[in-house]
C-alpha cells in the first residue's frame, strides 16, 4: 500500500490573505511545495473558497431499512436543463467550540425534526480540495423519530427542505441510476452499501 511521500512541512506559504468576504470568504495563497523529482515549485498563487467545515449525517431505520434524506435548492447546480434541486443527506456547518456530534443532532433536528439514538462515524472528505478548504465529516445516524413529508430549514438561511422516507433499496437503485449528484451523499450510500449488514444487525 502506498504512503504518501510528502506532509505539511513540505509547504511554503509565503503569503495568506482574505481578498473576498461575504456570505463566504475567498483566500488568495502564494506558496511553494516539494516535486516529487526533487527541488521546490517555483512560487504559486492560488484562489481558496473558505466557507468552514462542515458535518453531514445519513439517518438510517435498521428495523424498516429506510433512510431519512431531504430535498433542496443548490444554486451551484443550475445546469441547462437539469434539476437543481438534490436529494441529500442532512448537513451543517460546523460553529466554532461544537462538537461534529452535536452539529449532527442539531442538524438532524432542524432539517428534519429528526431524532437519532447513535452516530456511527463514515469517512472524512474533502470534496473539492484544488479550490476549497471545505471538510466534511460524515455519519451514519441511527432514526428513532421523524417528520417524514414535512417542510423545514431556517427562514433566516433562506432554507426550503423536503423531507423525505426512502428504503435503502430504493436509494441504492438511484446511485446505481446515477441519480445522486451530491458527492457526500454518494459517499455515505456506498457506504451504506457495503457495511448495511453489519449495521442491522448491531443496531436490530
Amino acid at each position: 500500500m502506498p504512503e504518501l511521500r510528502f506532509g505539511a512541512q513540505d509547504v511554503r506559504l509565503l503569503e495568506d490573505r482574505i481578498v473576498w468576504s461575504g456570505h463566504f470568504s475567498m483566500r488568495r495563497l502564494t506558496l511553494q511545495h516539494r516535486r516529487f523529482a526533487g527541488g521546490w515549485s517555483d512560487p504559486l498563487v492560488r484562489e481558496l473558497f473558505e466557507r468552514g467545515d462542515a458535518v453531514a449525517v445519513l439517518p438510517y431505520d435498521p428495523v424498516t431499512d429506510t433512510l431519512v434524506m431531504i430535498e433542496q435548492f443548490r444554486p451551484g447546480a443550475i445546469r441547462g436543463d437539469d434539476s437543481p434541486w438534490m436529494l441529500e443527506l442532512i448537513a451543517g456547518v460546523v460553529g466554532a467550540g461544537e462538537r461534529d456530534e452535536d452539529v449532527a443532532h442539531r442538524e438532524a433536528m432542524e432539517e428534519a425534526a429528526c431524532e437519532l439514538a447513535e452516530l456511527v462515524p463514515i469517512a472524512t472528505v474533502f470534496p473539492s480540495a484544488g479550490a476549497c478548504t471545505e471538510q466534511v465529516r460524515l455519519f451514519c445516524g441511527r432514526v428513532t423519530r421523524a417528520a417524514i413529508g414535512g417542510l423545514h430549514g431556517l427562514q433566516e438561511e433562506g432554507e426550503d427542505i423536503l423531507v423525505h422516507s426512502i428504503t435503502r433499496t430504493d436509494a441504492l437503485q438511484l446511485l446505481a441510476e446515477n441519480r445522486i449528484p451530491n458527492g457526500h451523499t454518494l459517499i455515505a450510500l456506498q457506504w451504506l452499501h457495503i457495511h448495511g449488514a453489519t449495521l442491522r444487525e448491531r443496531w436490530g
